[in-house]
């Protein structure tokens, strides 16, 4: 047997046996979520198929006073529509920690933990037991519908950035009358990640991939980074609150389910933008490497009633980056358009 067919053979068996090396033990961390919530977290249980709830975090706030106890007012008193703010892949609410006070002098917002990410739920469906798909968009959809239906808010406007951006254009889709609004930061629209057959995100050594990929993504926050224009610009207390779901056991079983279900599950929303009638902000930073400029801009001139804001010197997260900026540009586009109509009594 010659070397090379002897180096063959070894990488095809690395390649069938290595991902078997990959520990499928649960990443430690508390079970009861209360245990480490802050003060103004709430938690609140969704369905999330026919047998099946799960329990998503989320923040909310009725006015503009912080000092005030959150929901005093309940939400739905407040007619004007409720900004929902809507996170993107590998972060949490958190990341709206710097321009949450910009929203909430327009009217109630709400932010929350899309599944499995920050303190909300750790699920890891087993499709075998009958267990409902969880990870895909369209459970995501059903997920922000079931808490808008929780929280009764009938008129939203959705604020998303990256990935939370695709949620928001679907969710415009799906239920048209009840999104008044659109605030889009560097949406994940023309998505160039490969998408692969069903048979194969199957294998046994695929799923040990997903999950040695999510523990690493999640333990070393290493999009964080990429996302800024000036990593330097992160503190420790930003780097902390990004690993807020390392605080949940069995947080890496979750992302390992989580990404293994996004590899065939492909991002399809640019072929539907031109039925998008809501008004919409789009906002870029110049210096985005995750969402290209070009793809940006792409989506808002497709988009019928869009405008187009680009912050100078900002990643792909510029409401954590230039938060100053960003409350300037949703201001100005909210003083000068206002979102909709209070629809009357």
């Amino acid at each position: 047997m010659s070397l090379l067919l002897l180096l063959v053979l070894f990488g095809l068996l690395a390649v069938v046996l290595g991902p078997f090396l990959v520990s499928v033990n649960p990443a430690p961390g508390v079970a009861d979520v209360s245990s480490v919530a802050a003060a103004e977290s709430r938690f609140v249980r969704l369905p999330t198929g026919p047998d099946d709830t799960q329990t998503f975090h989320y923040v909310a706030r009725s006015g503009p006073d912080p000092q005030a106890p959150q929901l005093r007012e309940p939400l739905q008193q407040d007619r004007r529509p409720a900004f929902v703010l809507l996170h993107g892949f590998t972060f949490n609410l958190f990341t709206w920690n710097q321009v949450f006070e910009t929203f909430a002098r327009y009217g109630p917002v709400v932010a929350y933990d899309q599944l499995p990410y920050g303190l909300s739920a750790k699920p890891v469906p087993d499709p075998t037991r009958g267990d409902p798909d969880l990870y895909s968009k369209t459970a995501a959809l059903e997920q922000l519908f079931a808490l808008l239906d929780a929280l009764e808010l009938e008129q939203v406007i959705l604020v998303g950035n990256s990935s939370g951006g695709t949620l928001a254009l679907e969710a415009a889709l799906a239920q048209p009358e009840r999104v008044a609004g659109l605030i889009l930061i560097a949406p994940w629209v023309h998505s160039k990640r490969p998408v692969l057959p069903d048979w194969l995100v199957e294998l046994p050594q695929m799923r040990r991939i997903s999950l040695s990929l999510a523990r690493y993504l999640g333990r070393h926050s290493p999009l964080l980074d990429y996302s800024y224009a000036e990593p330097a610009r992160i503190d420790e207390e930003r780097r902390a609150v990004t690993g807020a779901h390392r605080l949940l056991a069995g947080w890496d079983l979750a992302w390992g389910a989580l990404l293994q279900r996004s590899l065939s599950d492909p991002v399809t929303i640019a072929e539907r933008l031109d039925e998008i009638a809501q008004p919409t902000l789009v906002l870029t930073g110049d210096a985005d490497r995750v969402v290209p400029v070009s793809d940006t801009v792409a989506t808002a001139e497709a988009l019928a009633n869009a405008s187009l804001v680009t912050l100078p010197d900002c990643g792909h997260l510029p409401q954590e980056e230039c938060p100053a900026e960003v409350a300037s540009a949703v201001s100005a586009w909210l003083k000068a358009r206002g979102p909709v109509p209070i629809p009357a009594p």
